[in-house]
């Protein structure tokens, strides 16, 4: 049960931390992946998705099977989601809120944790977005399925909900940014510290949810040029995308081509970030 929530104590007020998850065993990543392929506002197929995304899934368990086994045999996600809802809920004392933990493609699904919440005899809840920058293709897709949820188990009114949707530039964020930042520019001699190319590289998103209007390039960049100003530094700077999936344009340049470039260009300083779409663990 810990998987769900820190402890068994009874809290009227939940924190519900929303996030995409991932597979904390081997045997959960086709699970885990075919959720995801099958997912229409993440990665949107049209009317082929539930065919095409299960062979999707099935086809890439193999090569992230490999990949997760060289960290260990699983995502760290649901250890990293607890320690923080039990580190925010030590801060948060006075109304004694309890944490629950919300994924959106692995275990604990939305289903266990609205039925767990339900037992705690829980009454009221924060949705409470890990997604630093809002898109309707994480953040929007995890509010979009827990009024599903909601409607289908027939639990809409009973808990009474707040909404935490985006912090893409909260200044404790931004802190923890650009002290990584900080910690990653100190690896480099103090004399060539200036000349360092900062890239801050995120998840990308198909370029389809771009033109639709949505939010999040541009809460990506504000998030990194909030970052520099916070450094205060000489360093250039640049956006760059990872993670594209498909044959249809997503958002770039990407990552390694951005990379390729520099080095061609004889550029010897390059400074990668990942994750800047992700919650940080400061310190």
């Amino acid at each position: 049960m810990a998987a769900v929530r820190s402890a068994a104590k009874k809290a009227p007020t939940a924190v519900a931390m929303f996030n995409m998850g991932g597979p904390s065993t081997l045997p959960e990543v086709q699970s885990f992946l075919t959720n995801l392929f099958t997912d229409p506002e993440l990665i949107p197929m049209g009317p082929v998705q539930n065919y095409v995304g299960p062979y999707v899934a099935e086809r890439r368990t193999p090569q992230i099977v490999d990949q997760y086994a060289q960290i260990g045999g699983g995502s760290p996600i649901l250890k990293w989601t607890n320690i923080q809802g039990e580190n925010m809920c030590k801060i948060l004392d006075e109304i004694r809120p309890e944490h629950y933990v919300f994924f959106r493609y692995a275990n604990p699904l939305t289903e266990l944790s609205l039925k767990q919440m339900k037992e705690d005899g829980v009454t009221r809840a924060v949705a409470f977005s890990q997604y630093p920058q809002w898109s309707c293709t994480t953040s929007g897709s995890s509010m979009n399925h827990l009024w599903r949820e909601l409607d289908r188990l027939d639990m809409k009114e009973d808990f009474k909900w707040s909404l935490i949707d985006r912090w893409n530039t909260h200044p404790g964020y931004i802190s923890a940014v650009a002290n990584r930042v900080k910690m990653g520019l100190e690896q480099y001699a103090p004399e060539d510290r200036d000349k360092v190319i900062i890239m801050f590289s995120a998840h990308s998103v198909p370029m389809k949810t771009v033109y639709k209007g949505d939010s999040y390039v541009n809460e990506i960049a504000a998030t990194a040029e909030r970052v520099m100003k916070q450094l205060a530094g000489k360093n250039m700077h640049i956006l760059s995308w990872q993670s594209k999936v498909g044959y249809l344009p997503w958002m770039g340049p990407s990552t390694s081509d951005v990379i390729k470039r520099y080095g061609a260009q004889g550029h010897k300083y390059v400074a990668v970030f990942y994750g800047v779409g992700r919650v940080y663990i400061d310190g």
